[in-house]
C-alpha cells in the first residue's frame, strides 16, 4: 500500500521529541509521502527545515491560515508572497475562512482568503482551503475569484449533504478525508459516497484529528491507513483500491512524483 498524507503537521512542536521515528513509522506503514500546509509566518522556519531535511517526501505549501488573520493581516501576507518568491512549494495552504471561534475579523479573512486564491492562479497552484462554520463564504469568494481557474482540496471535509453536493459542483476540487470519518457521531459519511473516488484525498491534520481507535492521543501519518479502511466500507471496495486512487488524485493535484522512501 502507498498512501499519501496530504495535509499533515508533523513540523510543529508537538513532534519535536521523536519526529524522526514519526517518520519512519509512517513509511512502515504504507505513508510514503508528507504534504505540509504552513500557518503564518512563525511557521515557515519549522516546515522549510523539515521539508529540507525530507526533501524526497516532505513538501511545503505557504499561506496565511484564517484563524492568524487579525488587523496585521496584510503584514502577514506580504510575509507569504515574499516567500513563495524564494523558495519552491507545491500549493498555497492552508488559507480559507473560519467562523468557528470569532467572528471579529470576518472581512478580513475574506480579503486574505481572496487574495491568496489570486496567487493560485497567478502561479498555477493549487489550494489548500480550511473552512470551519463558513462554507457559504467560501464558495462565494471561490465563484467571485473564478471557480474555472482554481483547483485544489477542502481540507478536512465534513459539511452537511447540501455542502457536499455544492462542493462537487466545483469541479477542479477534491475532497480531505482525515481521521474524522471514523468518529461514530460523524454523519457525512452517510453520503460521503456520492462523491466518486476520483474526488476524494487522504490527510491526517496530524497531530489534530486522530482516527478511532486513538481519539484523545496525538495524531500521526501512520495512523492514515484507518482513514482508509473506513473509506473501504463506505465505498463498498478494497482497501487496496482506496490507497491506489487517492493517491493517484493526490500526485495529479499537487503535481507530485512518487517516491518509494524517503
Amino acid at each position: 500500500m502507498y498512501l499519501v498524507d496530504t495535509h499533515t503537521h508533523i513540523y510543529s512542536e508537538e513532534f519535536d521529541g521523536d519526529r524522526a521515528e514519526v517518520i519512519a513509522g509512517a513509511q512502515a506503514a504504507g505513508v510514503k509521502m508528507f504534504f505540509l500546509p504552513n500557518i503564518d509566518a512563525s511557521s515557515f522556519e519549522a516546515m522549510h527545515s523539515l521539508s529540507d531535511a525530507y526533501p524526497d517526501c516532505c513538501f511545503p505549501m505557504a499561506g496565511l491560515h484564517p484563524t492568524s488573520v487579525n488587523e496585521n493581516f496584510r503584514a502577514e501576507l506580504e510575509i507569504v508572497r515574499r516567500r513563495l518568491d524564494s523558495r519552491k512549494y507545491i500549493a498555497i495552504g492552508e488559507i480559507g475562512i473560519d467562523l468557528y471561534w470569532d467572528k471579529t475579523f470576518r472581512t478580513e479573512q475574506i480579503e486574505a482568503f481572496e487574495t491568496q486564491l489570486q496567487w493560485s492562479i497567478e502561479r498555477n497552484f493549487p489550494v489548500s482551503i480550511h473552512t470551519r462554520e463558513a462554507f457559504p463564504e467560501v464558495f462565494a469568494s471561490i465563484r467571485n475569484i473564478g471557480a474555472d481557474r482554481l483547483r485544489g482540496v477542502f481540507h478536512s471535509f465534513g459539511g452537511s449533504r447540501g455542502e457536499l453536493e455544492e462542493a462537487l459542483e466545483f469541479e477542479n476540487f477534491l475532497l480531505g478525508i482525515n481521521g474524522t470519518v471514523t468518529y461514530k457521531n460523524s454523519r457525512f459519511r452517510e453520503y460521503l459516497n456520492i462523491a466518486p473516488i476520483k474526488r476524494i484525498l487522504l490527510e491526517t491534520d496530524a497531530p489534530y484529528l486522530p482516527p478511532v481507535p486513538h481519539r484523545g492521543e496525538r495524531n500521526e501519518p501512520a495512523y492514515l491507513p484507518l482513514v482508509v479502511a473506513k473509506l473501504a466500507e463506505v465505498y463498498g471496495i478494497s482497501a487496496e483500491e482506496i490507497a491506489e486512487k487517492t493517491t493517484e488524485n493526490a500526485l495529479r493535484m499537487f503535481g507530485v512524483k512518487p517516491i518509494l522512501n524517503c
